[in-house]
């Protein structure tokens, strides 16, 4: 008999309902997205240890002047409990886990193709709810390499197992709509902040207490329920993965028999060759490029709208980020706008995964990388000319816009796999082509911090510090745009063989059936559907209304 966990155990029947599979991965991604919110916890883990007076120690570098002084403070911090953590400290967990979730994705792809993704996401939800009770033990024990190994490293791993468990899945359920399919999973972790971050915020609330008269955040408590909710998510989700029987498709389709269109591949690659073709660097460097030109300035919306308009956002359009500094009430307000601006972008970041990979359908993966590119840099161009004449509305307009098509470029880029490579690696080859991100996650940030701190200490004025690094980002994007015409359909010396393909996919443990039962029936909308996109809708619908109350603030 088939293990519980196996591939064979979860193959359905050829009439399952594929519109069940899509909320099992949003539960997953819903909750491993939180990795985007962690930066609630950076202002309180920083001011954790008081002194007897109720103010916080200092930072464990504090007096650091250069970057080997941050870092050795930061090796300081890792076992230091006499001293407080700084965002430079706590950063570095970020970095981890984006780091971690391209090399995890693509050490142990072609794992998660045979083992299944049932298997591999209960192994995602061990590593990342595992991760954050560890750190919650490494926050109650103020040992920062704790939090470092639990959410950085062991919660990372987590984060790339259950990033990729649903494509490979999504995609054979949904032959006819693989842009959708991808993208309604990868929304959910573009949202999982958007749920996660209030959340947290109410819990760190929530557990707070006052001890001789000094307040003490509930922050490793937050981490202990949030670790329990998600295991409930997670291992729902998990449980809920079905995969479809070899060679299944919908009732009423049929694949495309037009021999023209050789831009969708009908045979297969090996995993063990994707890497040989010119296809899958040319696809690297575009995500890359994409994801590059879109996260450092992303990662810096806030800031970056307060210096450039100061005062003009809190109706003082005399004021500069300067004289904003000088007056706390002032920059208090102008926080609050940029708040705001965040949520907006975060919103645009997440209905653009599921907007852009569905038109991907439509127009083409290719068509549509033409688009993210040409519209990004023509984006980039405007910011900088409605930066220059205080347009706050249009300025807001174009980072959404961008925001979109940073996030519909990791919707599309599962679907433009499989066009290229063939469906049976799919899941392994997304997971190669993540390193893509995790270099993306260094370069970008790097590329935008770096030239911010230079322009400030050249004391350029606050409101032109990010023109040229707008431009910086356009020929980034101008990079990837060449990349994406390079791209042709792959060679035909590359495809496995139909006896390879039969190899595999009895390595794979896949399920053959008749010809006459492996096509699928018309949908239907029983209950257990219904409760199943309930289940992942109504936190969808709450992180929603929390984010659009706070992107109200730009435009109140």
């Amino acid at each position: 008999m088939p293990n519980f966990f196996s591939k064979e155990y979860i193959t359905a029947k050829a009439s399952y309902n594929r519109w069940l599979v899509p909320p099992a991965a949003l539960a997953i991604h819903l909750s491993i997205g939180m990795a985007y919110g962690f930066s609630v916890f950076w202002k309180p883990l920083g001011n954790i240890l008081t002194g007897g007076d109720g103010k916080p120690l200092a930072a464990c570098s504090a007096g650091a002047t250069t970057f080997a002084d941050k870092l050795h403070g930061t090796l300081r911090a890792l076992t230091a409990t006499d001293c407080n953590w700084t965002q430079f400290d706590l950063g570095w967990m970020y970095t981890l886990f984006f780091v971690l979730l391209g090399c995890s994705a693509a050490l142990w792809g072609s794992w998660l193709e045979r083992a299944g993704p049932r298997k591999a996401g209960l192994v995602s939800t061990l590593c990342w709810c595992g991760g954050l009770l560890l750190s919650a033990f490494g926050i109650y024990t103020h040992q920062l390499w704790m939090m470092w190994l639990g959410s950085g490293v062991i919660g990372g791993i987590g984060l790339g197992l259950g990033y990729i468990s649903p494509v490979s899945t999504l995609i054979k359920w949904f032959p006819d709509k693989r842009g959708m399919a991808t993208g309604m999973a990868i929304m959910g972790f573009g949202g999982g902040a958007m749920i996660g971050s209030p959340l947290a915020t109410s819990l760190m609330t929530k557990f707070s207490s006052e001890i001789n008269g000094i307040t003490q955040p509930g922050i490793w408590q937050t981490f202990v329920v949030l670790a329990i909710i998600y295991s409930f998510f997670m291992i729902s989700g998990s449980l809920g993965y079905r995969v479809p029987p070899s060679g299944w498709k919908p009732a009423g389709w049929h694949p495309p028999m037009n021999k023209s269109n050789n831009m969708i591949a009908v045979n297969h690659v090996h995993l063990n060759k994707a890497h040989k073709t010119p296809q899958f660097w040319f696809l690297w460097i575009v995500l890359c490029m994409n994801v590059s030109a879109g996260i450092g300035i992303i990662g810096a919306a806030a800031p970056m709208l307060q210096e450039t308009f100061g005062g003009a956002l809190i109706g003082h359009e005399d004021l500069g980020f300067a004289d904003l500094k000088k007056d706390e009430s002032l920059l208090a307000l102008a926080a609050a706008v940029g708040a705001g601006f965040v949520g907006l972008i975060s919103l645009f970041n997440i209905f653009g995964r599921f907007f852009w990979a569905s038109i991907s359908d439509q127009l083409g993966r290719k068509l549509t990388y033409i688009v993210f590119f040409t519209l990004g840099i023509l984006m980039y161009v405007t910011a900088s000319y409605m930066a220059g004449s205080k347009s706050l509305a249009l300025f807001a307009a174009c980072f959404c816009i961008i925001a979109s098509m940073y996030g519909g470029g990791f919707a599309t880029i599962p679907a433009y796999l499989a066009d290229m490579f063939g469906t049976q690696f799919v899941g392994a080859i997304h997971g190669r082509i993540l390193t893509a991100w995790s270099t993306a996650g260094i370069l970008g940030p790097v590329i935008v911090n770096y030239m911010h701190d230079m322009r400030v200490e050249a004391q350029v004025p606050f409101s032109e510090i990010y023109a040229p690094i707008f431009y910086i980002l356009a020929l980034m994007l101008a990079v990837g745009f060449i990349a994406n015409l390079m791209v042709r359909p792959v060679a035909k010396k590359f495809f496995m063989t139909d006896k390879e393909l039969l190899i595999e996919k009895k390595l794979a443990h896949e399920k053959f059936m008749s010809a006459k039962e492996v096509i699928g029936k018309a949908e239907n909308t029983p209950l257990i559907t219904l409760l199943a996109w309930s289940a992942v809708g109504i936190p969808i619908s709450y992180g929603v209304w929390s984010t659009i109350q706070k992107a109200w603030i730009l435009f109140h």
